[in-house]
């Protein structure tokens, strides 16, 4: 069977070389290491790969978003961002790149490998279709299954946290109305306060788990599925 072919986009060399050994193990094939936005177009036209793993600080050059855009006119190449940055601005920015998984650093292999499969998967639709009656259709081939909490990329399941399944089943549950930040607060952590960042992260996590048109936020009041009820 052919590895995977997955290009790494990241300025930092011990940790570029800490991916690629990653990468390698979980039985991946690395076409290149690179550092910044043109090298980075070089080897997508070169090596032509099927999976990009972009970090979006690059230093002294276009940062991973504009560079994930510019290769999007090339070809549309799956992108996985591994990044330190959580604040809403960049993340916000990186969703409309529509990613297959925004990844903060350090990041977990199995979290990694199960993006990876996913954007593979995105390439070749030719998986049998098992999605069940159960699940709830979100639109953009994505399904949730309320009852397992199993989020479904037509027929792949996508890893979601204890939390991205509690915020998920909730706005699935109130069927297109918006749930006011306050009262997600309350759902996903009922025992203990947590700072405004922290549910913004995880929204915009979710966020990049999906197509990121699927959830709509409301400024200052809340966020709600884009109805398809």
């Amino acid at each position: 069977m052919t590895k995977a072919k997955i290009l790494i986009v990241e300025d930092e060399s011990i940790v570029a070389l800490d991916i690629k050994h990653a990468l390698q193990t979980l039985g991946f094939k690395v076409t290149d290491c690179v550092r910044n936005y043109t090298r980075a177009i070089k080897s997508v036209k070169e090596a032509r790969p099927d999976i990009i793993l972009m970090d979006i600080n690059l230093d002294r050059s276009k940062d991973g978003i504009e560079t994930a855009k510019e290769i999007q006119k090339i070809e549309n190449i799956p992108i996985i961002y591994l990044t330190a940055f959580s604040d809403e601005k960049t993340i916000h920015r990186a969703i409309k790149t529509n990613p297959i998984s925004y990844l903060i650093k350090p990041f977990k292999r199995d979290e990694l490998n199960s993006s990876i499969l996913l954007g593979l998967y995105k390439i070749n639709k030719s998986n049998e279709k098992i999605i069940s009656s159960k699940c709830v259709e979100l639109g953009f081939n994505y399904y949730y299954d309320l009852e397992d909490e199993i989020l479904f990329y037509d027929n792949v399941p996508i890893k979601l946290s204890i939390n991205e399944r509690k915020l998920l089943s909730q706005l699935v549950n109130a069927k297109g109305t918006i749930i006011t930040f306050r009262e997600l607060e309350y759902l996903i952590w009922p025992d203990s306060p947590v700072s405004d960042s922290a549910l913004r992260t995880l929204i915009y996590r979710l966020r990049s788990k999906l197509e990121y048109r699927i959830i709509e936020t409301v400024p200052s009041l809340g966020c709600k599925l884009t109805p398809l009820f």
